[in-house]
């Protein structure tokens, strides 16, 4: 079942570039195709700019990796309760505090996207079978308003993001 694109008033505007970021009108689409295309794109990163940071104050590229990871498993666990109808106002998250806790550094890069992939099958496996009227229930994350949509637009398009920072900050493509 395609997940149409949510209406602005369905997340905070700061999760606009994400959900901007992706195309089409079906947010499924762009999440499968890209759980294989990621998993190919980082299997051509060399082993040497596993660690590279284009700033010293910059994540390298396994943190960034654990962090997509990370961040995913957050926005798809929001998506599950708001999906299942589930009000309780759901907390903000600091990737700062997470990525340093992540031990990424410690970790290969093979090892940090296949986890990666891992989260996004289990992503895959709950936005199926999300039916079209929980779809379109509302909770509240960060303090904000946010539909279940939204939700698996965000996680495609942070995605999109932070490839595209990699592309072009991290490896020159």
């Amino acid at each position: 079942m395609p997940i149409p694109r949510p209406a602005p008033d369905e997340f905070a505007p700061y999760y606009g570039t994400y959900v901007n970021a992706v195309e089409g009108d079906d947010a499924l689409a762009p999440l499968e195709t890209a759980r294989h295309r990621t998993s190919a794109f980082l299997a051509a990163v060399p082993a040497a700019k596993a660690g590279f940071r284009y700033a010293p104050e910059k994540w390298s590229v396994r943190e960034v990796i654990g962090h997509l990871s990370d961040a995913e498993r957050i926005f798809a666990y929001r998506l599950l309760r708001v999906a299942r109808g589930d009000e309780t106002p759901l907390a903000s998250f600091d990737e700062n505090l997470y990525v340093p806790a992540g031990g990424f550094e410690r970790r290969t890069l093979p090892d940090i996207a296949a986890e990666f992939a891992a989260v996004r099958d289990a992503t895959l496996s709950l936005v199926r079978n999300v039916d079209a009227a929980a779809l379109e229930r509302r909770g509240i994350a960060s303090g904000k308003v946010v539909s279940a949509r939204a939700l698996a637009w965000i996680i495609a398009g942070h995605e999109i993001h932070h490839l595209r920072v990699l592309r072009e900050r991290y490896l020159g493509a």
